[in-house]
């Protein structure tokens, strides 16, 4: 069981932030999980909570990603940003998916490159 966080690299945003929006994809999709599929929600948090994070190059990507993991019945959000700081508000940072198996999430973001 794990869980894959998906970044857009094409926004230019400091680490700090990028941290944040990641923390934000991996809770709200974790909180999916527990209402949904809370079975995979228990053996992913016993199992050490193991995180991916990894890139999409833009907001199609990442919207991509999203519907695919929607259609695969995955517990998934997307993050659209506050804009308090660094970004417009509602823009698309990143998305969490999982927990789930690897197998079912390695279909939907095995090529995509570490961040």
């Amino acid at each position: 069981m794990k869980q894959v966080i998906a970044v857009r690299t094409d926004l230019k945003i400091g680490k700090g932030k990028i941290a944040a929006q990641v923390a934000h994809a991996s809770l709200a999709a974790a909180e999916e999980a527990m209402r949904s599929k809370p079975g995979w929600f228990e053996s992913w948090k016993d199992g050490g909570q193991a995180k991916i994070v990894v890139k999409a190059s833009d907001e199609g990507q990442l919207r991509d990603l999203f519907k695919k993991a929607r259609s695969a019945h995955l517990p998934c959000a997307i993050i659209e940003d506050a804009g308090l700081t660094q970004l417009e508000p509602g823009t698309p940072t990143c998305v969490g998916i999982g927990p789930a198996s690897d197998d079912s999430i390695d279909k939907i973001t095995g090529n995509l490159k570490l961040l």
